[in-house]
């Protein structure tokens, strides 16, 4: 009998990276972390700095320095690598460079035989992550972005705090794009089971704290008030990652809001936007087709075509430069 061992690669050994890496290592979520970078001291450096800690953890993760070449018998590859976010950007802004970095990751990693399952981090999400669909070849339930998780993790944080309430007892999602034009199904929102308009009926006192539009407003903010103060968001999105990574390896079919492909549930097709969905050791098992209200539909709808504005473009740059 063999006793199989779970292995992640991560490429991109920047903040965000080595905070994933940390945070998997922490909750002992694999057997073997590969870190991959261009720069081959940066990423020695990290290994070095993670395995020291080994001592004081409750798993002995074998962590090595890596090129693309070691990836291909990895479960998962998480992708960080891409531009520091700056002020000033959008999500949307650092697509170009992205889609040079991915273009340069993609290739030889399938060529090392990788059939495992692609996380995307790399903004924007959701436009990369079909990127990388296309680039590998792969089933698209095999290829990932972080999408909405981290959103809707910030979503619950401001509802939680508007009622007093564990976030974790909120029950909410946001959807469409990992951006400024993403939305919130409100007619979904539960508060410990109970619907959040319902909340606001039987708690007058708590009306002038569930402002939604001020909600909403904090969700999508919220990364760039981080950026502002500290320069980059690393810890939020790491944990994220180890909430997703968990799903899959341990086949938990739980539901997070990912960025997936779209083959026509809630009416869109052929796109990449985060949604929830059902996680398992096969990555995405299915979608969750939540019903939206008309005006809800018409927010993802058009949350989705800026999507796909922007992956027709990076397709068009893709076929510019083979």
């Amino acid at each position: 009998m063999t006793i199989k061992k779970t292995k992640i690669a991560i490429i991109g050994c920047g903040l965000v990276g080595s905070s994933t890496a940390f945070s998997l290592l922490t909750q002992g979520l694999c057997d073997e972390l590969v870190m991959v970078d261009i720069n081959e001291e940066k990423s020695y450096g990290e290994a070095m700095d993670l395995s020291d800690g080994i001592e004081y953890l409750n798993l002995n993760v074998k962590i090595k320095n890596g090129t693309y070449a070691d990836c291909g018998d990895a479960n998962i590859i998480v992708i960080t690598a891409g531009p520091p976010p700056r002020a000033d950007q959008t999500r949307l802004d650092m697509m170009s460079i992205t889609q040079k970095i991915t273009k340069s990751i993609i290739d030889p990693i399938m060529k090392a035989g990788f059939d495992g399952i692609f996380l995307v981090i790399s903004n924007p999400v959701d436009v990369i992550s079909y990127y990388v669909w296309k680039l590998s070849g792969l089933p698209s339930n095999q290829v990932i972005g972080t999408g909405t998780a981290l959103d809707s993790a910030r979503l619950k944080n401001a509802i939680g705090a508007a009622v007093g309430t564990d976030p974790r007892s909120v029950h909410a999602f946001s959807m469409g794009e990992h951006g400024d034009s993403q939305m919130v199904p409100w007619s979904t929102v539960t508060v410990g089971g109970k619907n959040l308009n319902d909340v606001e009926i039987d708690n007058p006192q708590l009306v002038s704290q569930l402002k939604k539009d001020y909600l909403f407003e904090t969700t999508i903010k919220r990364g760039f008030e981080i950026l502002k103060r500290k320069g980059t968001t690393c810890y939020g999105i790491a944990s994220t990652v180890s909430g997703i990574v968990k799903a899959i390896l341990n086949d938990e079919h739980k539901v997070i809001p990912v960025s997936t492909y779209l083959n026509g549930e809630f009416g869109e097709s052929d796109v990449y936007a985060g949604v929830p969905a059902i996680l398992n050791r096969t990555g995405v098992e299915d979608i969750i087709t939540i019903h939206l209200t008309v005006d809800e539909k018409q927010l993802f709808s058009y949350s989705v075509a800026v999507i796909k504005k922007y992956i027709q473009a990076i397709m068009k740059i893709d076929s510019e430069t083979k």
